[in-house]
């Protein structure tokens, strides 16, 4: 048996110039860059993640950016907007954060409460929800949910809430409310039409990963994933937390991984992304890796 899927782990996407990327997220959105590596399947690619200031368990945001123009189209197999949880009467503060940086956005009720819905500087899809929790400060608390554009939302559904352990809460016109099981209860909207093929470039989001605890619980993931029908990689290790990957019936590309071991085993905390970390099969090759990555200034 295998426990139901309480959070989010981190979300992925795919953006553009690193220095653009790295200043709306720290200075506009106030998260924290808690490191800064390379793709480990293409190291001429930055990977960078930004967390809550407390560097939370299920507040990470991760980011490949791409230093060409190949923009994405956005549709089926992908995760659509992205949606951070801020503090119960922050919202005003933020309106007035994203005016000050000359932002547009637009008041809704996406997420079945006080939501902002706006774009990043490379056009990926953002939101700010107003939560239940309330903070001496008005910064990002972690994640509220995200948005799912699937092919096949009924085989999306299906994992989400027979494998995954999710429960669908409401129905609205054009989504499909689910909850995850944990205390942040992260919210899923499923766009109940079945969306045409997106191809991932800038603008789009690569994957989302979900949370399970340590290195057994993968391992028990893996194996019921797999009587279920469901393709898997093998257990990849990423440095901060191992993993599995498949792609969901409705072309979504969905990560299970560890929390264990974390951010800290390389850096400690306020040094997190500070240098470039490498992986270990890579470090050999740091002088080349490093002159052929973009420069950007971390403040």
């Amino acid at each position: 048996m295998v426990d139901k899927i309480q959070s989010i782990h981190h979300i992925s996407a795919i953006v553009g110039n690193v220095q653009e990327n790295y200043d709306f997220y720290t200075k506009v959105l106030g998260l924290k860059l808690v490191k800064q590596t390379v793709n480990f399947d293409d190291p001429s690619v930055y990977h960078t993640y930004f967390a809550n200031s407390k560097v939370d368990n299920g507040t990470i945001m991760t980011f490949f950016p791409w230093d060409n123009d190949h923009k994405g189209t956005k549709g089926g197999g992908q995760v659509g907007r992205i949606a951070f949880s801020i503090p119960k009467g922050s919202l005003t503060a933020w309106q007035n954060q994203l005016e000050k940086h000359e932002i547009t956005y637009h008041k809704s009720n996406m997420f079945s409460a006080a939501t902002l819905e706006f774009s990043d500087p490379h056009d990926l899809d953002i939101a700010l929800v107003e939560a239940e929790t309330s903070s001496d400060n008005n910064e990002i608390i972690g994640f509220y949910g995200l948005v799912l554009l699937s092919t096949n939302p009924q085989g999306t559904l299906d994992l989400l809430t027979r494998e995954m352990g999710a429960k669908l809460v409401e129905e609205a016109d054009e989504y499909l409310h689910i909850e995850l099981s944990g205390p942040e209860k992260h919210r899923v909207l499923l766009l109940k039409k079945a969306q045409p093929l997106g191809r991932f470039g800038i603008s789009t989001v690569h994957h989302v990963a979900w949370s399970v605890d340590r290195l057994t619980d993968l391992q028990a993931w893996h194996d019921h994933l797999k009587e279920a029908n469901y393709h898997l990689t093998p257990v990849k290790d990423r440095k901060y937390f191992k993993s599995i990957y498949l792609r969901e019936k409705g072309g979504i590309i969905f990560e299970f991984a560890t929390k264990e071991p974390g951010f800290q085993v390389d850096e400690d905390f306020d040094h997190l992304g500070s240098q470039l970390k490498l992986p270990e099969q890579f470090e050999s090759k740091r002088s080349e890796i490093e002159s052929s990555l973009p420069k950007f200034i971390v403040n």
